[in-house]
């Protein structure tokens, strides 16, 4: 341990104090570690290892979503460590803490995934209450799964001190008889050996070999959508994110974040530059260019909330219909992360779309460069098949549908990446829980025209809009993948493929019209006229509603109580006020 400071002693004269404040780093954490009336605050810092020279430098926070409950932020403990090797040598201190995690891939199913959406805002406010109640100079976030990447830049967006996030990276792809396998593969495992189309040999082989490492779900599921919308956006530094999580150049990727925490912390480059309006649209853009998942258009709405920003789900709609799709990715394409990575990996992509039109070149980034700056160069693997050039795309629209209608007059979501399915009619097989039409799907009662119905799921009534992986993958295991179509008041995976329609607003447990939906019932979906409609008339509905009253909360108290009172509309971003 260093000595007392001789400063606390013989204080300098005003002037000099004056001058030193002004290029002290310091911003925040002066009022915690600087005078005598300060001197607890050091003595518990002291008790922890930290220096008197650490305390005159800019603590910048660490904020980590390691679990070790499931392998997405598994390794993050770990990466941890180089990024505050980075802050040190860049001449800060850092200082880590924890927050939680819930893996989407373990809870899937149960009455656990409610807990999934829930934990984003739980995240957020963690860290913001960290950053706040230490007065912290600089933010690191450190995120690998689902609801941690948009947890942790919300926090980011409300904090606004300078900083930036770090993703942990995807999973390596399992192998199985030559093919790439992710926990997709599993989840419609479980389909085919309900239905008898493999045996039990082939169904544990397929478990055992799809997540062989540390790291997110390996298709452009949501923790990579989301992923991509960090470079996109800018809060993280281009090609950073896409590095595999055990990949030995993460940790090289790590500690050049940490030391890029300083460099903001002195340009005083704060969130707010960066999550501006036209910063929003880059990543819709790269969303849609990539076949991203639906959860994207719930977390994007809820940030740009955070920063005051307009966002809406026209927004997407109008950016992803004039957004080619470019890349072939899982679930509705052929590739996983780690071969998009190879290819040349979101850098590629953004540059693609910048050669384009697509991307708004001039957004500042984290690292003090433009994102045109930052992708113009990005290296392309010869001969690569993964990501194409706009002039000729997979698709010529993006990947996301917005609908409206009858059943949805607030709005739902459409995934049609990977699909080339435009229309469905068919009755109505309606389930007010995800349990009951999974029982279902895995017992050959859903046929092909269906249109399967699970209510009571979305924000306040599940609460917390559980993903339906389970579902959709029973019935893609079982083959019924492009004849059967899916709507919920809840959300999708971006594992998801089919014909699933998700954040289906206003939910059932408000009054919405999905409510009211009785079992075979016709209803009509249409993408080219973005309709989502029920064959019923207005006196129909009108008589439906007649005495109808919403269930009780399945919940009295605790933290799924406190979100289903307080929580939003999905079209609202599903956040709580």
């Amino acid at each position: 341990m260093s000595t007392p400071t001789t400063a606390l002693n013989n204080p300098p004269s005003q002037t000099a104090a004056a001058t030193a404040a002004a290029t002290d780093l310091r911003r925040n954490s002066r009022v915690v570690t600087d005078g005598p009336h300060r001197a607890p605050a050091r003595a518990m810092m002291k008790a922890v290892g930290f220096t008197d020279d650490d305390l005159k430098k800019p603590l910048i926070g660490v904020a980590n979503t390691w679990t070790e409950i499931g392998p997405c932020n598994f390794h993050l403990r770990e990466l941890a460590e180089h990024v505050k090797a980075g802050i040190r040598a860049a001449g800060g201190t850092p200082l880590e803490f924890n927050t939680v995690s819930i893996s989407d891939g373990i809870t899937m199913g149960t009455e656990g995934m409610k807990t999934s959406l829930i934990s984003r805002e739980v995240i957020a406010d963690s860290i913001e209450l960290v950053v706040r109640g230490n007065s912290l100079d600089g933010l690191v976030c450190l995120s690998s799964c689902d609801k941690t990447n948009p947890g942790v830049m919300m926090a980011l967006a409300r904090v606004d001190v300078p900083g930036l996030a770090l993703y942990g990276g995807s999973i390596n792809h399992g192998n199985h008889n030559g093919k790439a396998l992710t926990v997709q593969d599993v989840f419609e495992a479980v389909g085919a050996f309900a239905t008898g189309k493999i045996d039990e040999k082939e169904f544990h082989c397929v478990e055992n070999a799809a997540c062989p490492t540390a790291g997110a779900c390996g298709g452009q599921f949501t923790a990579n959508t989301m992923a991509t919308v960090m470079e996109a956006i800018g809060i993280s530094p281009a090609g950073a994110n896409g590095i595999p999580a055990v990949d030995p150049l993460k940790a090289a990727a790590a500690r050049r974040c940490g030391e890029l925490a300083v460099e903001l912390v002195r340009r005083n480059l704060r969130p707010s530059q960066i999550f501006t309006r036209p910063a929003f649209e880059n990543a819709i853009a790269a969303v849609a260019a990539s076949g991203g998942s639906t959860n994207a258009v719930l977390h994007l709405i809820a940030l740009a909330r955070e920063v005051g920003v307009p966002l809406t789900l026209e927004d997407f709609d109008r950016i992803s219909d004039a957004t080619p799709t470019i890349a072939t990715l899982k679930p509705g394409g052929l590739y996983t992360a780690t071969e998009m990575h190879g290819a040349g990996g979101i850098t590629l992509l953004l540059r693609r779309l910048l050669e384009g039109g697509y991307l708004k070149g001039d957004c500042p980034t984290v690292t003090g460069q433009s994102i045109a700056d930052e992708v113009r160069n990005a290296a392309e693997t010869p001969g690569q098949q993964v990501i194409r050039p706009t002039s000729n795309p997979f698709k010529v629209h993006g990947g996301l549908v917005i609908l409206r209608g009858n059943l949805a007059p607030e709005g739902c979501v459409l995934k049609v990446a990977g699909s080339s399915k435009l229309a469905h009619r068919g009755p109505a097989r309606v389930f007010n829980c995800e349990e009951d039409a999974m029982a279902a799907a895995t017992e050959g009662k859903i046929k092909a025209g269906d249109v399967v119905v699970i209510r009571y799921e979305g924000p306040k009534g599940g609460p917390g809009m559980r993903e339906m992986l389970g579902v959709t993958a029973a019935l893609a295991g079982a083959g019924l993948a492009d004849s059967v179509a899916l709507l919920t008041d809840g959300r999708f995976s971006g594992a998801t493929r089919g014909f699933s329609i998700g954040h289906v607003a206003p939910e059932a447990f408000v009054g919405g019209p999905i409510a009211f939906v009785q079992e075979g019932d016709i209803i009509e979906i249409d993408v080219n006229a973005r309709k989502l409609h029920i064959e019923l008339t207005e006196a129909e509905f009108a008589l439906r509603r007649q005495g109808w009253q919403a269930p009780a909360p399945r919940y009295k108290r605790g933290v799924m109580a406190k979100y289903a009172a307080t929580v939003s509309s999905a079209a609202e971003g599903a956040v709580t006020t």
